[in-house]
């Protein structure tokens, strides 16, 4: 077909696809929609819910946005969640400037603007709160975004997705946009079973091709190249025995090739070459070595290229025309530093005309911070690199400062993002490049390398649609880096989506007080962790039967006529059991009597060693017995002194004779150790020692013989023994028993996975029944107490509020008491954090007394889902509080001004909760109103995030 026919056809297909609602909707655009979006906007239009899976960066808001397109037209509501609180920001921000400030509102915890609007964007834990308040705010809603689900696989938050998706009522059609997972129709299939008529859109191909790249001292080589090119890589008798290989391979079917961006390829041989010539490098580096520093510490192989530093990188990408660039440096010290470095270089990225726009932007939305706390925060040395084009992004920045960022990245005046991988995660910042600066990183317990998931989530920001023509993505080389490992980080494309989906505290009560215990139960095993487990047990099962029909098989040939050959095995395995039990029986008896006669022994007792470096006999200097485990010290019949232990004796020890010891004899003299000896040695050549020294046993054992003796004679006894074919028997009844207890293990397995939600809630249920919270079927008062708080300590918060603990605090003693339960240290260690004297002690030492207590009954019901408080932030939260100034707390905090701001929000959260959740005639419900007025000033009012 010509290529003329070719676009036809294609447009053909779009037309036949598409709508004119669709049409009206893409010219707000000014592009034109790839295939999946018009295939996804489609369905959304015909009625269907719709699953989109597609890569970072392809345009997957797009359908989003056309639910919201359709709800204004309708004259009905669309609510567009996303996972964090920055992006719900962001995507407020772009759809106030599409719709207009009155069709749009937010809903982020700690915003509220405009919720009733037809058009709500909202963090997922809102619209889970809302569900289960049976929100007003819920009336007239037809569509409902789910931006970003695959984070239902979080280990944290994850089951907020489910719990949203399973008790959104069936009359709302939900959009789920997810990056790119390979279980995608596994996914789709449980969103039919739960919600209904599913479409499920798959797409893999980035609309920008993505390039990889390796820079290697100040050069980027390509990381794959085009098989045909394979042979440029080589010369001469190389290159003829490649093409050869290649014609093999070719004829199998291409093994080993990548198809990257449409192209067949395989890895840089270049590269391949420099890693064996720094592998080569390292040997030789280790035979140079003097023999005695071998071995010391692991070997690194020895670069060949020094890594770039972090100026040159930024100057090659500049000089190669690939800026803007986002490096991910897996610490926020090291983002840090980075911009440090170029600062300090002279590095310039923008013109002075940029520099000023920068300014003066960055100056308007700083206005309203005082002038003291943005000395405190590194303003100038911030807005420094700012105007050079050049920036750090992470968690431990201010807010504002990062939403700074964002929009001066986004308009392309800042050039070069230092940035952790908390940038990849929801934010809306593509780049033309992604640096990689290494492959590994921290995990809170070990370096890890990243998987191909993360990989891809980070270079999946590399290429901007409608800007670039191709996005790239640089891995800088370290010593020991592998282009093979580097390629399968690159090519793999299996990400799979599991659910994380358990029962809480505040989910039982509320699900309870809605529909009933059963009717919960029956909800719950419609999660998608309960629908993955049936998928596995299902293969499980198929498995357990043929271990079943396998079982049935070595029965049948283990049969014997001349009687029950299983039984007969039975018995031989019975007694080889018990043989090997009394082995071990008598083993630690004997090592058990030979510690105690270790422990009998007296200086000048003669003894001999049985084995080890020095046996034989021996005089007793010290008996040793101070330690755990008795180590006497002997003179040996060759002058030696040396320690002796249990594992010389494998017998117990009897003294074979004694001497006397000099009183004036010293183990470190010579002369004492040879006037000894020789006297031991006297003492032998006149046979005064007994020649043997040991236990001669005991009878502890005699049951376990008499077992023995008793199977050995049954098994002579019974008619299979006389068989011919015996062995042969014997050996089929050996795979049967192997396979029996295989086959037992999958039996519990298949067991553990089945109904495994519904028990856990059944337990949860019974923790709640215990502490009163609920009654059968009915919840309790404190149950609806209970009932308001969305915390991972939530059952912790509402013993707290049931029994009083904070009535008598003041608002800044229960701003800091409340801290506890919402902060987590980022380091462990082993200090005891400061807490404020009088009141807020002793109530966290009550806190912490309830939570032991709590974890007890969980422990009775085989269920763990509190943590104990965390004490970490309330030394800060009190000073914040009580009105001290920033600078002051952060330097005593030792926190940066982003964690200090990410907590506070946390805790201005969590004292909302507790006012909503407190009896009216408490005084809890205004302290904490109070409270929330104390901590809610300075960074933390101006902070939006």
């Amino acid at each position: 077909m010509s290529t003329h026919a070719a676009r036809y056809a294609a447009f053909r297909r779009r037309q036949a696809e598409s709508s004119a609602t669709i049409e009206d909707f893409q010219g707000i655009y000014g592009f034109e929609f790839d295939p999946f979006q018009v295939r996804a906007c489609k369905a959304v239009e015909s009625g269907h819910g719709v699953l989109v899976a597609a890569p970072t960066g392809s345009g997957k808001t797009v359908v989003g946005e056309f639910a919201v397109h359709l709800a204004l037209r309708d004259g009905g509501k669309c609510f567009y969640t996303t996972p964090i609180k920055a992006l719900s920001n962001q995507k407020y921000t772009d759809l106030v400037r599409r719709y207009g400030s009155d069709s749009v509102g937010l809903l982020t915890g700690d915003n509220s603007v405009n919720g009733e609007a037809p058009i709500v964007v909202m963090t997922t834990e809102v619209l889970r709160n809302m569900l289960y308040a049976g929100s007003r705010t819920l009336s007239g809603l037809a569509y409902v975004v789910m931006d970003e689900v695959h984070y239902l696989a979080d280990r944290f938050r994850g089951a907020v997705w489910e719990e949203v998706i399973i008790h959104l009522p069936a009359s709302v059609r939900m959009v789920a946009l997810s990056a790119t997972v390979s279980n995608a129709e596994e996914f789709g299939e449980w969103l039919q079973q739960v919600r209904g008529d599913t479409t499920v859109i798959v797409d893999e191909e980035r609309p920008v091709p993505l390039w990889q790249h390796v820079m290697a001292g100040k050069r980027l080589h390509d990381l794959f190249v085009p098989v045909e090119r394979e042979s440029e890589e080589s010369s001469g008798s190389e290159s003829r025995k490649r093409t050869r290989k290649r014609e093999r391979r070719d004829k199998r079917g291409g093994d080993g090739d990548i198809v990257v961006n449409g192209e067949r390829m395989r890895v840089n041989p270049r590269l391949i070459r420099l890693a064996q010539e720094e592998e080569r490098l390292s040997v030789v580096a280790q035979k140079r070595r003097p023999p005695q520093a071998r071995g010391r510490g692991a070997s690194r192989p020895r670069a060949k290229f020094a890594p770039p530093n972090r100026v040159q990188i930024i100057d090659e990408l500049d000089r190669d025309g690939l800026l803007p660039a986002i490096t991910f440096i897996f610490s926020r010290a090291g983002c840090d530093d980075a911009v440090r470095q170029c600062v300090h270089s002279g590095l310039r990225l923008t013109t002075d005309e940029e520099a000023a726009e920068i300014r003066e932007y960055a100056e308007r939305q700083c206005a309203d911070i005082p002038r003291a706390d943005l000395a405190v925060l590194g303003f100038h040395e911030w807005l420094e690199g700012l105007e050079r084009g050049i920036s750090a992004h992470h968690a431990g920045m201010l807010p504002t400062f990062k939403e700074i960022v964002e929009t001066l990245f986004s308009r392309g005046l800042i050039r070069a993002v230092f940035a952790t991988e908390t940038l990849a995660l929801g934010i809306n910042m593509p780049a033309r490049t992604v640096v990689i600066e290494k492959l590994d990183k921290w995990n809170g317990e070990t370096h890890a390398m990243l998987t191909p998931g993360e990989y891809t989530q980070l270079t999946g920001r590399a290429g901007r649609r409608g800007i670039d023509v191709e996005g790239h993505a640089v891995v800088v080389w370290q010593p020991g880096t592998d282009p093979e490992s580097v390629a399968g980080l690159a090519s793999t494309r299996t990400y799979p989506l599991n659910s994380s989906f358990q029962p809480s505290y505040n989910m039982a009560v509320n699900l309870v007080g809605q529909v009933g215990r059963e009717r919960s139960r029956n909800m719950l095993e419609s999660s998608f962790a309960q629908f993955q487990a049936d998928r596995a047990v299902v293969g499980l099962t198929r498995e357990l039967r043929k271990h079943e029909e396998a079982l049935e098989g070595y029965a049948k040939a283990a049969e014997c006529h001349l009687g029950d050959f299983m039984e007969y095995s039975g018995l031989r395995r019975q007694l080889k059991d018990t043989e090997k039990r009394a082995a071990k029986g008598r083993n630690a008896q004997r090592r058990d009597e030979a510690v105690r006669s270790l422990e009998r022994l007296r200086p000048g007792d003669i003894i001999r060693v049985p084995r080890g470096r020095h046996t034989g006999f021996a005089v007793v200097l010290d008996p040793g017995t101070g330690g755990e485990v008795p180590a006497p010290l002997v003179l040996t019949y060759n002058r030696q002194v040396k320690r002796v232990n249990a594992a010389d004796f494998p017998e117990p020890v009897e003294p074979a004779g004694r001497l006397r010891i000099p009183k004036n004899f010293s183990a470190r003299s010579a002369q004492s150790r040879r006037d000894l000896a020789s006297t031991l040695r006297n003492k032998l050549n006149e046979g005064e020692v007994e020649r043997t020294s040991g236990s001669r046993g005991g009878g502890e054992h005699d049951a376990e013989e008499v077992e023995i003796t008793r199977l050995r004679r049954e098994l002579r006894a019974h008619p299979c023994h006389g068989c011919a074919d015996r062995e042969d028997h014997a050996r089929w009844a050996e795979r049967y028993h192997r396979l029996s207890k295989e086959t037992e293990t999958l039996r519990r397995r298949v067991e553990g996975r089945s109904h495994v939600i519904a028990r856990t809630f059944d337990r949860v249920c019974g923790v709640l029944q215990e502490l009163g919270y609920l009654d059968g079927d009915t919840v309790t008062e404190g149950g609806r107490l209970l009932a308001n708080v969305y915390s991972e300590l939530d059952l912790l918060a509402a013993e707290c509020l049931r029994r009083g603990v904070w009535d008598d605090l003041d608002p800044v003693d229960l701003a800091a008491c409340v801290s506890s339960l919402v902060y987590e240290s980022r380091r462990s260690d082993d200090t005891f954090p400061r807490v404020p004297d009088g009141a807020p002690a002793d109530t966290l030492s009550e806190m912490e007394r309830i939570a032991d207590e709590l974890h007890e009954i969980e422990r009775n019901h085989r269920v763990s889902f509190l943590r104990a408080p965390d004490l970490g932030f309330v030394w800060t939260a009190h000073r914040w509080a009580r009105g001290d100034r920033l600078d002051r707390v952060l330097m005593d905090a030792e926190m940066s001004a982003g964690d200090f701001v990410r907590a506070a929000k946390q805790l201005l959260d969590m004292l909302g909760q507790i006012a909503d959740a407190a009896p009216a005639d408490t005084p809890i419900r205004e302290n904490a109103h109070s409270a929330m007025d104390q901590v809610r000033r300075g960074v933390v009012a101006y902070s939006s995030v």
